[in-house]
């Protein structure tokens, strides 16, 4: 009986916690598909449009430039996740299997990057970027998500490589294997769920990142769907079923990455939970 109310009280809680999390997605999914005389006349957001309209996602699509916020983003996020989990992987793998000096040092190093916040190297980071010609470049903001993301991915992947046993490392080695044919043949599959779980995770930070976008990235033809959206509020302040709809085409890929791969996302965080 006592299992059986604390079930029934955690799944009512689960319950309330996913319907306050899904009202305003709601609330924006009715809103984009509804005219402003619908909005404006009824003044009702709760209920379902009256009469189903794809305009808004057209107008916020082609007259609000999300298409070529869409490029932007996908560009800097393929590239950017790639590079990160690339050099990423390669600098666990080292930390996790080479003995050398300052390897906990190095180790440090990348942790402690971690818990520096970005609100205190905007300005190093602008001033940088200007000098070097980065600002206002996508390669500039690809480097720098790069650079940013890649202490924690770093950790993360380490402390993965550093559960497989010893002996597959050295038997590959005795068998005349070089240190790339180890890493990209032996370590990389044994670690592919971690890797997939952080690719998600990479993929949704940066994909919505705002704040370095913001900072290093200025005409209107290289900006990101997060600073497209803050230019479409500018635009259509009062249309906000141009603005909902604009929201959701944002948030459209994010979605579908996480339920296309979120098999491997599960997969990744509970790999080494249960040992055979």
């Amino acid at each position: 009986m006592r299992k059986t109310l604390k079930a029934t009280l955690f799944y009512v809680l689960c319950t309330l916690i996913v319907v306050l999390w899904m009202v305003p997605f709601v609330v924006a999914f009715f809103t984009a598909f509804k005219t402003m005389d619908e909005i404006f006349m009824l003044r009702n957001f709760w209920s379902p449009p009256k009469t189903w309209t794809f305009e808004n996602f057209k107008v916020a699509w082609i007259e609000g430039r999300m298409g070529r916020y869409f490029i932007n983003t996908t560009i800097v996020t393929a590239v950017s996740v790639a590079g990160t989990l690339f050099l990423s992987s390669l600098s666990a793998y080292a930390l996790a299997w080479y003995e050398f000096k300052l390897r906990t040092v190095i180790l440090m190093i990348f942790v402690s990057g971690m818990l520096i916040p970005f609100q205190m190297l905007l300005i190093p980071v602008y001033r940088f970027s200007v000098v070097t010609g980065l600002y206002d470049t996508l390669i500039g903001v690809i480097l720098f998500h790069i650079a940013f993301q890649l202490g924690f991915c770093t950790f993360f992947l380490r402390n993965f490589m550093a559960t497989i046993p010893s002996s597959l490392f050295d038997a590959a080695r005795i068998d005349g294997a070089g240190a790339f044919k180890i890493y990209s043949k032996i370590i990389m599959p044994l670690v592919k769920p971690a890797v997939a779980a952080l690719s998600i995770l990479e993929f949704t930070w940066i994909w919505n990142d705002y704040l370095w976008s913001l900072i290093l990235l200025q005409s209107d033809a290289k900006k990101t769907v997060t600073i497209g959206l803050t230019t479409l509020q500018g635009q259509w302040i009062t249309s906000w079923n141009i603005i909902a709809a604009g929201a959701l085409l944002a948030a459209t890929v994010p979605v579908i990455v996480f339920l296309v791969f979120q098999r491997y996302f599960i997969q990744g965080l509970t790999l080494g939970s249960i040992k055979g």
